[in-house]
């Protein structure tokens, strides 16, 4: 049967390809611009299809979002000639890993390139006048609301079959790298008269926010000794 399946897939794309081939002679199209995107849309098909298939193969939808996001690219640069068309690769691949978490919830840590991607998506789609600033302040904001995603995402612990608790440590890099968003973000839109007191500024939220994280995590530990008073 898998054999049998095989012989099919490679004879409607020996068929495609004979096709595209006597269009190009025939001066109908010029089959070097369609074949790309067909060669990169048929693996990333090909992967997603592995990925469908088994809970485990859940690794296939990363290569499988990299090929969608080529085929897509090419597609968008050939159509409008954008610079801006890389954004579809990383938004694809921001879905890949997206995927990745939604097949299998203990991979976690796919969340981090999942935001990072799509924060990069984000970037590369900005018009040039949005470039300096207002870029580092969408990177900063995109990475802290990365990490606010992953902070509330339940993980299994490890310590108890099935037992999920959330992460500690997600909050701190989410909360500085906000700081430091809204800080570019208040700096693009001239509403920060003076960069003196930033630094300043920075360090003080920056502090706050650990001396609160402590305080949480150690008031968690202490329900856990003594039990709910």
């Amino acid at each position: 049967m898998k054999s049998a399946n095989a012989s099919i897939i490679a004879g409607i794309v020996l068929m495609m390809l004979g096709v595209l081939l006597l269009l190009d002679r025939a001066g109908v199209l010029e089959s070097g611009a369609i074949v790309a995107p067909l060669v990169f849309a048929a693996a990333g098909v090909l992967f997603l299809s592995v990925f469908v298939r088994r809970r485990e193969h859940w690794w296939a939808a990363i290569p499988g979002s990299v090929f969608l996001g080529l085929a897509a690219v090419v597609t968008v640069s050939q159509l409008t000639g954008s610079g801006a068309a890389a954004a579809f690769l990383f938004l694809f691949m921001a879905a890949g890993f997206a995927a990745v978490y939604l097949r299998v919830p203990d991979n976690w840590w796919a969340l981090i390139p999942a935001g990072v991607m799509a924060t990069l998506a984000v970037i590369v789609s900005l018009p040039p006048s949005f470039q300096g600033t207002p870029t580092a302040a969408v990177l900063f904001l995109g990475l802290a609301a990365t990490f606010g995603v992953l902070s509330v995402v339940p993980v299994r612990t490890g310590e108890v079959s099935g037992s999920k608790a959330r992460l500690r440590w997600p909050p701190i890099p989410a909360a500085v790298l906000a700081v430091l968003g809204v800080i570019m973000a208040l700096q693009a839109t001239a509403v920060l008269i003076s960069m003196d007191f930033a630094v300043p500024a920075v360090m003080i939220l920056a502090g706050v926010a650990l001396v609160v994280y402590a305080f949480l995590a150690r008031a968690g530990r202490h329900r856990k000794v003594h039990g709910p008073g």
